[in-house]
């Protein structure tokens, strides 16, 4: 009976102790991250997105506290087998060997300490990450030390190791976003056509308020025929290409009727107005 209370009071008492402080650490994680906010200042001096990189930092460096203090409890709690000097020797042992071993997990922390610096993404974004073993586009809900978890256009759920995420394509990153019209016209009028199409390039800044510089006039094809067909680029402020190419279509449609480049009454072969996938 002495002999078991030894034990528990050498042993299982200290671990356990060692253990529960650990968990009340996990459990107040959140808390403590909130602390570093400092820290996440300077990640995001040159960041506008100031509110989704704070709950990125936070998650991430919630998960960082949570990983440290397992850590520190396991070798406090090895420590009460062997002295210091076996200890270091068995820990440096075991990192060898689980280095070896657990690569692919050792790749993914690392790689999710790297997320905290480098704002790649954050919570609320919209990214793709073409190089997957399946092409994953979505909205990032949650970042942690070890896997990204995105919530996909159909709502699926995907998570994935940060050791896997190699390639990123973030349509929530840019100063504007791309839009175009296409315009048919009979090639007799091709150079009337340009003429007002620059004019109204310029006249477009004030009708269209969220075009950002006058657009250009292009031809994808090069080819003449009875008709040639045109293409409007225009760079639309960010995340608002899809509706700028709607009012693009009418604002073009009724000036070039006006003009009489277009006549009245007839329909002119622009495609309808297709999603943006460098919109939100």
């Amino acid at each position: 009976m002495e002999a078991i209370q030894t034990s528990i009071m050498n042993y299982i008492l200290p671990i356990t102790i060692f253990y529960g402080i650990a968990y009340l650490v996990h459990k107040t994680s959140g808390m403590l991250s909130k602390q570093f906010k400092p820290l996440g200042d300077l990640t995001m001096r040159k960041n506008p997105r100031r509110l989704e990189r704070q709950k990125t930092l936070q998650a991430l460096l919630s998960n960082a506290i949570t990983m440290i203090a397992l850590i520190i409890a396991t070798v406090a709690s090895l420590s009460l087998f062997v002295n210091i000097d076996t200890l270091i020797w068995v820990v440096g042992l075991f990192s060898a060997a689980f280095g070896l071993g657990a690569r692919p997990f050792i790749s993914d922390y690392l790689t999710g300490v790297s997320f905290m610096f480098e704002g790649t993404f954050d919570v609320g974004d919209k990214i793709e990450i073409p190089t997957f073993p399946q092409r994953v586009e979505g909205v990032v809900e949650s970042v942690s030390l070890r896997v990204t978890r995105v919530r996909g256009m159909d709502g699926e759920l995907f998570t994935m190791p940060n050791g896997d995420i190699r390639l990123i394509r973030n349509f929530s990153r840019g100063e504007f976003s791309i839009t175009n019209v296409t315009l048919k016209v009979p090639a007799a009028a091709l150079t009337d056509t340009l003429s007002r199409l620059e004019i109204l390039g310029e006249e477009a800044m004030t009708h269209l308020p969220n075009l950002i510089e006058p657009w250009q006039v292009i031809s994808k094809t090069g080819e003449l025929s009875e008709d040639a067909e045109l293409t409007v680029l225009a760079k639309a402020k960010f995340g608002k290409g899809a509706e700028m190419r709607t009012r693009m279509l009418a604002y073009l449609q009724q000036e070039l009727q006006l003009a009489e480049i277009i006549e009245k009454n007839k329909s002119q072969d622009i495609p309808p107005p297709k999603q943006q996938t460098d919109d939100i």
